[in-house]
């Protein structure tokens, strides 16, 4: 097959949470443990450390991935999911996995995953295993996909695992409280295995610490440490949580022996975009009028999102609005402003919400505008309406960012 049609196989055929939902969602491990085997068990070849959370995984991911490049270590990066083609999911030094791999190993290996029914990210996370194995990394990121416990990265033993913070996303597969959704991300906290928490909140921290004491792991909470104050090309607000969360992790990685010093932490959190290639976090597309497009997607990331732009205090605001159809919008729109002008369009992809839906919905909470069945169409006319002193949003939805970068 040539990539794309490996591509159309990858997605088309086997079940991908980013494009069926639920559907997709794996209850054990059985599959990986049983590719990685095939594979030789190449996650045991490289030195790791796994990230998860709710939000801010993905940035301290490639913060992560930065710093460590600055030190001079080869680093494999494994993120999802991607914006604009699939190789950036499997990255080294910033560079992404050859199409070449993409074909052959799932060429190789084609007959075992039909017959398995591995899905998309199964196969996916295998791949990049098998990839940094016989690329011979100094170490990789493993950013987890979704939840923790019963996610396909969760079969590597790590040098640190770290969790970011927890918040209400997901439910329908990891539970409708935070200290539910904080026990299955929590399951990522390995025997013996620094663990760096990046926020908690009252629910979330005893789990953590228990689950923690539990299996004799150290722990380090990075919001009762010495703060930070460091420099980064990602201009998000809540990048300061991340920052944080990566200069803790950089101490204890220092603490095991790796070469890591305060010059290639200030480097690497200066230079994330140069060095990993990372997109659509508080990303300016474009000046008078700005367009700033951010990946944000849920509360307590759109919470975040939205009071930066309001600080911005723009003549009139313009939002380019596209979600997936598990969002809970009754949670979600009373968030947005009511003076805003908006676009509402969906992205294309089968979990799109239909933008009908999405706008019926919007009504209530007081938020007008016109409907899209294209993001891009969407976008194109609000920078015909917009003037140069206002402000342009686009988001709801990685998808949405995804089509106009």
């Amino acid at each position: 097959m040539t990539y794309q049609e490996t591509l159309t196989w990858m997605f088309g055929q086997l079940p991908m949470y980013q494009r069926q939902g639920k559907s997709a969602f794996k209850k054990d491990l059985t599959n990986i443990l049983a590719f990685a085997e095939v594979l030789q068990q190449p996650q045991n070849n490289f030195k790791n450390i796994h990230v998860g959370g709710t939000n801010g995984k993905g940035s301290t991911s490639h913060m992560l991935a930065s710093v460590l490049q600055e030190a001079g270590y080869k680093v494999g990066l494994y993120t999802s999911p991607h914006l604009k083609d699939f190789t950036e999911r499997i990255k080294i030094n910033g560079k992404e996995i050859r199409k070449e791999f993409v074909v052959d190993f799932i060429a190789t290996h084609r007959e075992f995953l039909e017959q398995q029914h591995l899905s998309f990210f199964e196969m996916t996370v295998g791949m990049a295993f098998d990839y940094f194995s016989q690329e011979n990394v100094d170490i990789a990121i493993i950013e987890v996909g979704l939840g923790g416990r019963l996610d396909s990265t969760n079969i590597i033993n790590p040098e640190l695992s770290i969790i970011t913070n927890i918040g209400m996303d997901h439910t329908q597969f990891l539970g409708n409280t935070i200290s539910q959704i904080a026990t299955e991300k929590a399951g990522i906290i390995k025997k013996e295995i620094p663990v760096v928490i990046g926020e908690t909140s009252a629910e979330s921290k005893d789990v953590f610490i228990q689950k923690a004491n539990e299996v004799k792991a150290p722990i380090v909470l990075a919001e009762d440490e010495e703060k930070v104050n460091l420099e980064s090309d990602l201009r998000g607000d809540y990048q300061e949580n991340n920052k944080q969360t990566v200069a803790v992790a950089v101490r204890q990685l220092r603490d095991q022996g790796w070469n890591l010093s305060t010059e290639n932490l200030q480097d690497g959190l200066a230079n994330v975009v140069k060095n990993t290639g990372l997109r659509g976090r508080w990303e300016l597309l474009q000046d008078q009028p700005k367009v700033i497009a951010d990946t944000a997607h849920n509360k307590e990331g759109l919470e975040i999102v939205l009071r930066q732009l309001k600080k911005l205090q723009p003549k009139k605001l313009h939002m380019v609005l596209g979600f997936v159809n598990d969002k809970d919008l009754d949670q979600l729109l009373p968030m947005f402003p009511t003076d805003a002008i908006y676009y509402f369009c969906q992205p294309n992809v089968i979990r799109r919400m239909d933008v009908k839906v999405l706008a019926s919905k919007a009504a209530l909470f007081g938020l007008e505008g016109k409907m899209y069945t294209s993001v891009t169409e969407a976008l194109n006319d609000a920078k015909a309406d917009a003037g140069s002193e206002e402000v342009i949003y686009v988001g709801g939805s990685t998808f949405t960012v995804a089509e106009i970068i």
